[in-house]
């Protein structure tokens, strides 16, 4: 058949698609002979790249040769087990496998309809997480891409919660709306209220303890303020596991504010979320039943292909009221009776994502992934003891998951200044190694390096090598 008509033919669909396979299985199963950074600088991929598009059909071989030439070399291997930066977000096996099919099905899931399995699929995926971390029947699940689209979503619902109209009449001639967090929450929350038109200027940030958690007392104390100015509190964002160092709001007390105050609870566990499904790390997740709204990401730390984020709500009736908007075109039978997940957010496309976790979630099990979550929890403590044991470094935040902030501090260097100076050239020579990955964060003003133990891959010896390089490189600083 000619290549002018149709797709690609079968035969040569199943050459190089078991070839593929075979390849993502050799990539994976050879993750560590590559450095985790590319030595690559800005231009130097696209160089290598035609101006212009082919204006004939190219070969699939030259295009997978290409993938090993051009491609390979300019990755930062996320899957690489001493890939310890940012929070890692590593695919699984089963999850590649239900990504894979999700293009293959091609689906757009905006209204029941248009894909009864993606909607009812999504429905009892996010019933089951619903319950592994122990979330009340009541909360109602949709997936988006990422955290920051969930947290937008909502925040968007808090701001249809104030009951100003504002979905009808905008943002004209209302009074100020304020969102409270603190300086610890995630980017993603001002450039929600950005989006939303509230402005950065009405976040107001609540000032944290020494474990850099919210104090209840100055929410409250803001909140009374804020309301004697005429302002409208209609949103408080809480963190369980912020993005510099991992702490912990109090959110049982933040909840009783905020029922008292009749504002909206917004709960971001994007990060940490997934560790409700231990019991022994419930005593972090006290009160979140009692958010409005709860984020968590499992393809940040639950080994699904990344995008995958949930947002639930036990509001879903507001998020539905801020969001629907069904054109004639759209209208089905089916609307009383089933879940149309486009009118619970912005997007009208959706992909098939409740498979790929329906895969993981059904190959791993519970206790598959519990387990490897204990693992890297218990790796992240070992990690936490060689801080504290050795004379040249200190830890600068409680390590409650995965993640360890420290810095070096050696002996008879006091000036910060210096000391900031120091870590940032220890990050950077230890980066440059290629053998392991991390970032910094700054904490009262400190230059803070953290490493993540989140990766599906990383073991005892991983971690184990990146405190031996991160010494060495001090080591060498130091002479």
């Amino acid at each position: 058949m000619s290549k002018s008509f149709g797709d690609m033919p079968k035969e040569e669909f199943k050459k190089y698609g078991h070839a593929l396979i075979d390849w993502i299985a050799d990539y994976l199963d050879n993750i560590e002979t590559y450095p985790v950074l590319p030595d690559t600088k800005p231009g130097d991929i696209k160089s290598t790249l035609p101006q212009t598009a082919p204006q004939l059909s190219e070969d699939l071989k030259n295009i997978f040769s290409d993938v090993d030439k051009i491609i390979l070399p300019g990755v930062t291997h996320w899957q690489h087990p001493n890939f310890m930066a940012y929070f890692n977000s590593s695919a699984s096996g089963p999850g590649i496998f239900g990504e894979i099919l999700s293009a293959a099905f091609n689906t757009n899931g905006m209204v029941w309809k248009s894909n009864p399995a993606s909607a009812e699929l999504e429905e009892t995926v996010l019933n089951w997480f619903k319950k592994m971390i122990g979330l009340p029947e009541e909360f109602f699940g949709v997936v988006y891409d990422t955290a920051s689209v969930s947290t937008l979503h909502g925040i968007a619902a808090a701001r249809e919660y104030s009951g100003l109209n504002i979905r009808a009449k905008g943002m004209n001639g209302i009074p100020k709306l304020i969102l409270y967090c603190t300086e610890h929450a995630h980017s993603s929350i001002e450039k929600a209220v950005i989006t939303l038109g509230i402005g950065m200027e009405n976040i107001h940030r609540i000032p944290v303890d020494e474990n850099f958690s919210m104090i209840p007392a100055k929410l409250e104390k803001a909140i009374s303020e804020d309301r004697a100015k005429g302002y409208v509190p209609f949103c408080v964002v809480a963190t369980i596991g912020t993005t510099s160092s991992t702490a912990i709001d109090p959110v049982d007390e933040i909840a009783d504010i905020c029922e008292r105050e009749k504002i909206w609870f917004h709960l971001d566990a994007a990060y940490a979320g997934v560790t409700a499904i231990l019991p022994e790390m419930k005593k972090y997740f006290k009160g979140f039943e009692r958010a409005d709204s709860f984020v968590v990401n499992p393809h940040k730390w639950l080994f699904v292909p990344i995008d995958f984020s949930i947002l639930y709500t036990r509001k879903p009736d507001v998020l539905k009221k801020a969001f629907s908007l069904v054109p004639e075109y759209l209208k089905t039978a089916e609307d009383n009776t089933a879940i149309n997940y486009m009118d619970y957010g912005i997007q009208l496309g959706r992909r098939f994502r409740a498979l790929k976790f329906w895969f993981v979630l059904r190959y791993f099990g519970v206790e598959g992934l519990q387990e490897r979550l204990r693992g890297h929890l218990q790796l992240a403590q070992q990690f936490s003891e060689w801080i504290d044991k050795h004379e040249m470094f200190e830890r600068l935040a409680p390590v409650y998951f995965g993640t360890i902030c420290f810095r070096a501090k050696p002996n008879g260097i006091t000036d910060e200044n210096k000391l900031n100076e120091l870590n940032e050239k220890l990050l950077n020579t230890v980066n440059s190694t290629g053998k392991v990955f991390l970032v910094h964060t700054k904490l009262n003003g400190k230059f803070t390096i953290r490493l993540v133990v989140s990766g599906l891959r990383t073991e005892e010896k991983h971690v184990m090598l990146a405190w031996e390089i991160i010494r060495g490189e001090l080591a060498k600083l130091c002479k």
